[in-house]
């Protein structure tokens, strides 16, 4: 079974096929910059932490050297059961909720695990990167990715979303709306908390965080202090450093 036999999920469709051609470049570049890390640093065994709609282990399904097993896991049970649904007959790959993948099954079992745009939802940030420590192999690889939302790109990343919600593109008009003083502060901001972060809930009263206020260096920052951070990166440009870009990327290691 290839991807192309597999039903494109909700995330899927409003990213990389987005129509806005902007919102569907930055996405479809971001997964392609995963892959490229994968092919660079990935082993036998991946875990895709946050991993939606499955959209970039069903793109590893496409690669001659992907993992031989692949686990994605999410905090929603509707997104693991619609997981295993789509890809119950893909050999290798499961789906299990955050909670389930803990303990001793799973504690330094993965060669790599991938965390792409989770980071900056998530209200209490250490205890996950915690886990996700736990859950390398000692030689393992974490690959971490999140949105730039400081600097030139909020500017220009809000004038999209204002333009998407004209259109009714995505989720964007639900976007919490930044003041004049505030968007003034995310363009200056350094390596540390600069504007207050909403904590919103959604249906199933989970507290969490819109990218409103999310500060990339001072996860950056966090990172170093807990791994042995190997390299940061930024897309969709490649050759761009990550404050000119839409999108950060950390590699790192056990220390």
């Amino acid at each position: 079974m290839t991807s192309h036999d597999i039903e494109p999920g909700h995330y899927a469709a409003k990213q990389i096929h987005s129509p806005s051609r902007a919102v569907a470049w930055t996405h479809r570049a971001r997964f392609q910059r995963a892959l490229e890390l994968v092919r660079r640093f990935g082993g036998d065994t991946l875990l895709d932490y946050g991993c939606g709609d499955a959209t970039f282990i069903t793109m590893l399904l496409e690669e001659d050297a992907r993992p031989v097993t692949m686990v994605g896991c999410e905090v929603h049970d509707d997104l693991v059961v619609d997981c295993r649904t789509r890809l119950r007959e893909v050999p290798g790959v499961t789906f299990e909720r955050v909670d389930a993948v803990a303990g001793a099954l799973h504690e330094g079992r993965y060669d790599t695990v991938v965390c792409t745009e989770v980071l900056e939802h998530v209200v209490e940030v250490g205890p996950v990167l915690e886990h996700l420590g736990a859950l390398l192999s000692p030689s393992g690889t974490l690959i971490v990715s999140v949105p730039v939302e400081t600097g030139i790109p909020v500017l220009v990343k809000q004038t999209t979303r204002r333009v998407a919600g004209w259109r009714g593109i995505g989720d964007y008009p639900g976007m919490t709306p930044y003041t004049a003083m505030e968007l003034l502060a995310s363009v200056v901001a350094r390596a540390r908390p600069h504007i207050p972060r909403p904590v919103l809930r959604g249906t199933d009263r989970q507290p969490f965080h819109d990218h409103k206020g999310f500060n990339w260096m001072a996860l950056r920052d966090e990172i170093g202090r807990r791994f042995a951070l190997r390299e940061t990166l930024g897309s969709p440009i490649g050759w761009l450093p990550p404050h000119l870009n839409s999108q950060a990327w950390f590699v790192a290691t056990r220390k």
